[in-house]
């Protein structure tokens, strides 16, 4: 089985930055699209940002638009999320999930095939 796992989350005040990181298992790592979603205390997960499997093409939800930013590295398997400018409402569980079935940018929870744990971010006012 192909293993996800995220990190970097933590707590910080609106307005800091975090970068979280997701590391990917196999030898595959190329083919998948990656993203992140997150969820949010009694909300539903949702897509927060996807790259394409060469990292060529990005997408990412309204919201976060111009604050994130989201690339990877192929030959280290790994993802990243840059994020900066942060709000209360991007708390949440931060998921890092891969796509064998997509280069990426599918944006539906079903799209993805493998998932990380979940990293917690947590921004106050």
């Amino acid at each position: 089985q192909v293993h996800v796992a995220e990190s970097g989350g933590g707590l910080v005040q609106a307005g800091g930055s975090l970068r979280l990181a997701c590391a990917v298992s196999g030898n595959n790592f190329w083919r998948y699209g990656m993203a992140w979603f997150r969820q949010g205390p009694g909300k539903e997960r949702e897509f927060v940002a996807g790259i394409t499997w060469t990292g060529g093409s990005t997408s990412y939800v309204d919201s976060v638009k111009g604050r994130f930013t989201i690339s990877r590295d192929n030959a280290m398997n790994t993802v990243a999320l840059q994020m900066n400018s942060l709000k209360p409402e991007d708390t949440g569980i931060y998921y890092c999930a891969a796509d064998e079935s997509s280069k990426g940018l599918r944006r539906r929870v079903s799209d993805y095939d493998y998932w990380g744990r979940g990293t917690q971010v947590t921004v106050s006012s």
